[in-house]
């Protein structure tokens, strides 16, 4: 999965909203189930969603998402609302509540856009600070990062020759509290997602030993079509994920930490 951050001096046509991030281990009984919301794709999410602006069902390899091998069970969906009120709705939905019922440890997380780097399917994610400043919210240290990008298939085992070290790296970090591998295409359209206590812990990671031997790669052998860099603010955490508990809830989220 791709740890790597990429200068883009490209502009592209933006996407403003609330991010919302969840992860899911299905029970065996329920693999043919989850499989079928895969193959599915997006479309039953945006009928069934309100105001979702961008979505990704995505598939996840062995090993907390970063194993070449897919998983039978792994699965995650990251999504954009156009307000903290629909992004509120979605984790309280029937078609949410569907996939959290089939599983035996699921993650759910509400974020806010800080900066972006990059494009997703030719559209970049619009800073969200405006969220906060509106409901007067206080940030607390934890940030988060999302990398995606996709790979040119003549670059692939290049790529993955690089991986593998700055993945064991991020897994090992100090004050990474979560990080898991997901993709929409095996081998080729990869993203990594990392939560971090705070931001000076990120940067260590992000600016020494094999991640940024990574980024040199990277950027000298042109890896990607696209690629994405978003540092994101966490206003809402809750769930359990590889074998760890997760609680951390800002106005107006308090209430969310009781869904089960």
């Amino acid at each position: 999965m791709p740890t790597l951050e990429q200068k883009s001096t490209t502009t592209y046509p933006s996407v403003n909203g609330v991010v919302v991030i969840l992860l899911f281990d299905f029970l065996p009984q329920h693999r043919s189930w989850a499989w079928l919301k895969l193959m599915q794709g997006n479309a039953v999410l945006f009928k069934s969603l309100s105001g979702l602006l961008f979505a990704k069902v995505m598939g996840s390899g062995e090993g907390g998402g970063f194993g070449l091998r897919p998983s039978g069970t792994h699965q995650g969906l990251i999504l954009m609302f156009d307000s903290l009120k629909t992004a509120k709705q979605c984790l309280l939905s029937t078609e949410i509540n569907h996939y959290k019922e089939r599983t035996r440890e699921f993650w759910q997380c509400v974020l806010t856009v800080d900066s972006c780097r990059g494009a997703w399917n030719k559209k970049s994610w619009e800073s969200t600070d405006a969220f906060i400043n509106e409901l007067n919210l206080e940030k607390n240290s934890y940030i988060a990062s999302l990398t995606r990008g996709s790979i040119r298939a003549s670059k692939a085992p290049s790529f993955w020759r690089y991986a593998p070290a700055a993945q064991k790296e991020l897994a090992e970090s100090q004050g990474c509290e979560l990080a898991v591998g997901l993709g929409e295409a095996p081998i080729i359209r990869q993203c990594t997602f990392s939560i971090w206590k705070d931001t000076e812990s990120l940067r260590n990671y992000a600016h020494q030993g094999a991640h940024l031997k990574a980024i040199a790669a990277a950027q000298k052998h042109d890896f990607f079509v696209e690629s994405m860099f978003v540092r994101m603010s966490v206003l809402h955490m809750f769930g359990r994920w590889m074998g760890k508990s997760y609680g951390l809830n800002l106005r107006p989220f308090d209430s969310l930490a009781m869904i089960k």
